[in-house]
């Protein structure tokens, strides 16, 4: 059984123990028992895109160097890398799609469960749009821009409107002369499965060029699109208290854990959820209330706005359940382990999917449609109270740390400003003089392979006490806050000048920005840090990088290409799966930042790794000719 050394979370830990001294299998054990992997697949030169098939190229130069098609490394590589980044846009822009689908039902009259609760944000997305907003009601502006931004999905012809509009003119410029402008989401995403059956396009430049495309719709498009509907039908959140690990269960209450990626039916289960019927229910079943926990990034999406704790992240997932204090799991889309209908059967704990996109054999399935949110809550939190009397041993870790949260790209326009002066000249400002090095976006996934929140933790802490701020989303996010690194007090931890930054503004070092969708926010903060001036013309100029330190899904690939588009540097812990191709490899690594203005980098030890986004960043200073950074840390790793 896995050993409690694979988390550096303590929570996580003790719950590990306890699978292990019960004989419970987890995520960890699983991995363990899939050793040794496979080396082909890793490496990205296995094709089985038809029954000729599967094939695998010798990465070592003495066996079969062409599939039976002729398709080599190159093709391979390139091929099954597009197919993630299709697979990752899908997922995100789906997301999209359906939140406009609500914004639409709502101002079609189809449901009274939901309504535009910012109406200041539709008016700049109607602005952004083109949509005249003058003597028009909410609802006629609502609908109109539902419509407009519905069209980006599937218009067959111009390009993406919101690419167009949102990124600074120099990206966009970037993006024609290479001919990776991004036409509309579901275009991009189906012509990359035509352009990967078998017998269609070879050339591994032209297929990554197509990929840059595809990752664009997903970041300036359909991310994007699920990001600012999110902002006006729930509210654009505003900084905010929450406390986050597993001891956010409550021994005595019924606990509910709302776990998925879409904020949809989450946001109606925790405003239906203290409702005193459904609370005075929950007490004549002996509990002292209902308590909502979020897990992963509907986790995220709740407490960006309630302040609704999280329990945790992707790897915690599992965990919550083998605490036996929940009562039920809810779960919508991505990032959720098949393990858990088995492992629920173990407990007491109600697996209930929700999505007719996501259904599970064996578990209940209580299906979520706009037009009866409010009904499907209630439902879904009566099952959970009638599930606390068959409750077994309770085990619940005791770790809990308080966090803030909630910085938008508005936020931070605010919070830099004032309410009636918003800038981001003071952030400009501080990186021109020096006392700020730069920014990093530090994000994505946990992934077996790595200990559980090291690489999130190592990185974080490594890049602020070089004073680099970060802004962060998903998992990273998630860990960060159990690491006490989203409180203003972390900034003891910082570098002089971030430190002074943090205790001037009462920032932490580390600001959330949200869910895996809203690393578009990160996108449209450093297009406002560019409109700002004095940092350059494009996001390329800027003293900036990515990464992911733990990342595992193909949502992060589509994620870290598009912030490669943008003009970002951007490390990964795991090599993308393309390394049996020196070709793609090198294009991915070095030649590309020509074109399009960024590039990948790979780094498993995440102090290495920051040390590598530093450099960028000095170099990037360098470039622009600014001062040398105030407080220059001694730096572990050297060119």
């Amino acid at each position: 059984m896995a050993k409690e050394s694979v988390s550096i979370d303590k929570a996580s830990r003790q719950m590990i123990k306890r699978a292990a001294s019960e004989g419970i299998e987890t995520v960890w054990d699983r991995y363990e028992q899939m050793q040794p992997q496979c080396g082909f697949g890793s490496l990205g030169i296995c094709c089985k895109i038809c029954s000729m098939g599967p094939c695998r190229i010798d990465p070592f130069g003495e066996g079969p160097q062409a599939g039976i098609c002729g398709a080599n490394a190159d093709t391979i590589a390139a091929r099954n890398l597009i197919r993630m980044v299709a697979a990752g846009a899908a997922a995100h822009s789906d997301h999209g799609r359906d939140i406009a689908h609500t914004l639409k039902l709502v101002v079609d009259g189809g449901t009274r469960d939901y309504s535009v609760k910012d109406e200041k944000k539709l008016k700049e997305v109607a602005a952004r749009y083109g949509v005249e907003t003058e003597g028009k009601d909410v609802t006629q502006i609502a609908k109109e821009v539902s419509e407009v931004v519905l069209n980006e999905f599937g218009k067959q012809e111009g390009t993406l409107t919101s690419a167009e509009v949102y990124a600074p003119p120099a990206r966009v410029e970037t993006w024609k002369k290479a001919g990776v402008m991004p036409r509309s989401v579901d275009r991009e995403i189906v012509e990359v499965m035509h352009r990967t059956h078998m017998g269609v396009d070879v050339d591994y430049k032209n297929l990554m060029q197509h990929a840059i495309r595809t990752s664009l719709s997903d970041g300036w498009g359909g991310s994007l699109i699920a990001t600012e509907f999110s902002d006006i039908l729930f509210n654009g959140p505003e900084p905010i208290r929450f406390s986050a690990n597993l001891g956010v269960l409550e021994e005595d209450s019924v606990n509910i854990v709302l776990h998925g990626h879409e904020p949809t039916l989450s946001e109606i289960i925790a405003a239906v959820s203290q409702e005193k019927e459904l609370v005075k229910m929950a007490k004549d079943k002996g509990a002292k209330g209902i308590n909502i926990a979020g897990m992963c990034c509907t986790g995220n999406e709740i407490l960006m706005r309630h302040g609704i704790p999280v329990a945790g992240d992707f790897l915690q997932q599992e965990l919550a359940v083998i605490t036996g204090a929940v009562e039920a799991m809810v779960v919508d889309v991505q990032c959720i382990m098949p393990a858990l209908g088995p492992l629920c059967d173990c407990f007491h704990t109600k697996l209930i999917t929700t999505s007719p996109k996501c259904k599970m054999e064996g578990v209940e399935h209580i299906e979520f449609h706009e037009d009866k949110a409010v009904e499907t809550a209630r439902v879904i939190i009566k099952k959970a109270i009638e599930n606390f009397p068959n409750r077994g041993k309770v085990e619940i870790p005791q770790e809990k740390e308080k966090a803030v949260a909630g910085f938008t790209t508005e936020v931070v326009f605010n919070i830099l400003g004032g309410k009636y002066r918003s800038t981001y000249r003071p952030l400009n400002n501080a990186v021109i003089e020096g006392r700020l090095r730069g920014a990093a976006g530090v994000v994505g996934c946990n992934n077996p392979k790595i200990q559980h929140n090291y690489g999130h933790i190592a990185m974080l802490k490594e890049l602020i006490k070089n004073d680099v701020l970060i802004v962060t989303t998903g998992c990273n996010a998630i860990a960060a806050a159990k690491a006490g690194l989203l409180r203003p007090e972390a900034a003891s931890m910082c570098g002089k000048g971030l430190q002074e930054i943090c205790e001037t503004v009462g920032i932490p070092p580390v600001l959330h920005v949200g869910s895996c969708v809203d690393n578009s926010r990160i996108l449209t903060i450093l297009a406002a840090v560019v409109k700002e001036g004095g940092l350059g013309d494009d996001i390329s100029d800027l003293p900036v990088a990515g990464a992911a330190p733990e990342w595992m899904s193909e949502k992060a690939v589509s994620i870290g290409m598009y912030f490669v588009a943008s003009g970002v540097y951007t490390v990964i812990a795991t090599p993308l799966p393309v390394l049996g191709s020196k070709k793609l490899t090198k294009y991915l690594t070095e030649d590309m930042e020509k074109e399009i203005g960024g590039k990948w980098a790979f780094e498993e030890d995440p102090i290495k790794a920051a040390h590598m986004m530093i450099r960028h960043i000095d170099r990037k200073r360098k470039a622009l000719k600014l001062k040398p950074p105030m407080y220059k840390q001694a730096f572990a790793y050297k060119e």
